[in-house]
């Protein structure tokens, strides 16, 4: 379905005014966090609304946090990796989830592992080839050195290859915000994966609209010059997209 959002506009806000260029359209996709289902279903309703739009350089970016918390992580990185061959206008952001999984994948010990549980990684670990007994069965140094055997090497390369933000017209999208009063081009990884309350409590404006996730609210958070479109898909059932064309921007939601 689409959602509509009425508004008192209490003079003009960058979102209002910004655009991307001719004969190009975007659709930014919010945190999935293993709802493959919703996901897809997210998918199919991106190809309605571009074939009722007409033609255009479609371009699709997932926002990060593909994996963690619901429990398809593993099918997730298949079907966004599917999307890639299918369309290769999809890029995807790097996004906190992203970096603690491949931490704990790539130089494995007990401390990240740990840390991965923590955060929701016990449904990604267990979207891969593990059964439950065998999981618990597990000690945290054993879970550790098992864990780079059930991964496939094709969904690491894969996430290794996310990038950390992008731009397009007045628009960049981002996983987790930008730290205020810092140029765009001087953003640490750091701060488009992690930032959180410094950046949505950020009153002035930015130097371009900032379409990001990583914050979940109940329904789409537009500001002055962010729109946040995490609805926390793994609890709600809620998986949000942006689409912008010209100076225009909807919303399609699961």
């Amino acid at each position: 379905m689409i959602s509509r959002f009425f508004k008192k506009r209490l003079g003009t806000r960058p979102i209002d005014t910004a655009c991307i260029p001719a004969g190009m359209r975007v659709y930014a996709i919010g945190d999935i966090h293993g709802r493959n289902d919703l996901f897809e279903q997210l998918l199919a309703q991106i190809d309605a609304d571009e074939v009722a739009r007409g033609p255009a350089e479609t371009h699709i970016i997932l926002l990060g946090d593909l994996v963690d918390r619901g429990p398809s992580s593993a099918q997730v990185i298949e079907t966004a990796m599917t999307l890639k061959s299918a369309k290769p206008n999809t890029r995807f952001l790097m996004g906190n989830h992203e970096e603690v999984f491949l931490a704990a994948c790539r130089d494995p010990n007990t401390e990240i592992v740990r840390f991965l549980i923590r955060i929701g990684g016990e449904a990604t670990i267990m979207s891969y080839p593990v059964t439950r007994i065998e999981y618990l069965e597990l000690d945290i140094q054993e879970l550790a050195d098992r864990l780079p055997s059930l991964v496939p090497e094709k969904h690491l390369k894969f996430l290794e290859s996310f990038e950390d933000k992008i731009e397009i017209g007045d628009y960049a999208f981002v996983h987790a915000g930008v730290k205020p009063g810092q140029p765009l081009y001087g953003q640490s990884p750091k701060h488009l994966r992690w930032i959180r309350d410094e950046f949505v409590g950020h009153k002035g404006d930015f130097e371009k609209v900032i379409v990001y996730g990583h914050t979940i609210s109940a329904d789409v958070d537009e500001a002055r010059s962010r729109i946040g479109i995490d609805t926390g898909a793994y609890e709600s059932g809620k998986l949000t997209a942006i689409g912008i064309e010209g100076a225009q921007r909807w919303y399609l939601q699961t």
